[in-house]
């Protein structure tokens, strides 16, 4: 749910990031489409400043689904959701009309705002989570090495300008409130993050532990095109057609834009996207009347074998 509003914020800033580019060009005309520009999200997510904290609850484990995390969002306690909306209203002067019913009853409208959720998670980012996922992995690893080699002060004084480690203090600047043991639950969460952008995020709900979410290493790479497989050799195994499908999505594609650019036949394509799906090579998501196909993490990790 981290990647979920800043990218949301992302898509409606109609800025031409120079990380993102690659990315919004393609989805944005899909939000728009959606109607995801003006639904719910649109009240909840506004352009700067504060996010509804039960938009990002706490993970139950390093890498929950986003069934579990929708669902966790609709398990949230009516007074917590009023809460949250109540501190919105005071960055925003106002709640919109949509979040004035979901203030009167969250638990029937709860149910909706996660429905737009998934439907914004289908068409934006589901179709490049592998690309995503495998810097937050990287980083992950890195971050984790850190610690076993040198320790959690090196950890934290190599996450970002703005964190430091002190003896026996996290110091934050630019915070504008200080977070004590006493003002936050037992540990502390580190979320990387590939949308959030240059600064941090913090989420302090108690009895939850806090969550510091920090930009992700090698994300200027994400969008960068993949090395061309050695098409002969993975041919071999796979087939011809459906080597050749792999290597174009490179970005995530329907069946006719496959067919278009390959000069397969649209049922070729479906024939062979079937059997690269059922093996776990390529995976479909919903984006309004079309389905996008893409790669899996499994299909990034045999076209980088074969390319080497």
């Amino acid at each position: 749910m981290w990647e979920v509003a800043p990218s949301f914020r992302l898509l409606r800033s109609n800025t031409a990031h120079p990380v993102h580019r690659p990315w919004t060009d393609q989805v944005r005309p899909r939000m728009v489409a959606a109607g995801l520009d003006r639904g719910w999200l649109s009240e909840l997510i506004p352009p700067t400043g504060y996010v509804p904290d039960f938009l990002n609850p706490a993970p139950a484990g390093p890498a929950p689904t986003p069934a579990a995390e929708w669902e966790a969002i609709r398990a949230s306690p009516a007074d917590r959701v009023r809460q949250d909306l109540d501190h919105l209203a005071r960055h925003q002067g106002n709640l919109g009309p949509r979040l004035r019913t979901l203030r009167a009853d969250p638990q029937t409208h709860l149910a909706k705002v996660t429905e737009e959720i998934e439907t914004y998670w289908e068409l934006a980012l589901a179709p490049y989570w592998a690309r995503i996922r495998a810097v937050l992995d990287a980083d992950i690893l890195h971050r984790a090495r850190t610690v076993a080699e040198h320790g959690a002060g090196r950890l934290f004084n190599d996450l970002h300008t703005t964190v430091s480690w002190d003896d026996n203090a996290l110091l934050m600047t630019r915070r504008k409130q200080p977070l004590t043991r006493k003002t936050a639950g037992t540990g502390l969460l580190l979320i990387p993050s590939a949308f959030t952008g240059p600064g941090l995020r913090t989420r302090t709900t108690l009895p939850d532990p806090p969550q510091l979410v920090y930009p992700a290493r090698g994300v200027g790479s994400i969008w960068n095109a993949r090395p061309a497989p050695r098409a002969d050799a993975l041919a071999a195994v796979l087939g011809r057609s459906r080597t050749l499908l792999l290597a174009e999505l490179d970005t995530p594609a329907s069946t006719t834009q496959l067919a278009h650019r390959t000069g397969l036949s649209p049922a070729g394509v479906s024939q062979y996207l079937t059997a690269l799906r059922n093996v776990g090579l390529v995976s479909a998501h919903r984006a309004g009347r079309s389905v996008l196909y893409a790669r899996t993490m499994a299909a990034e990790t045999l076209l980088k074998a074969a390319s080497a």
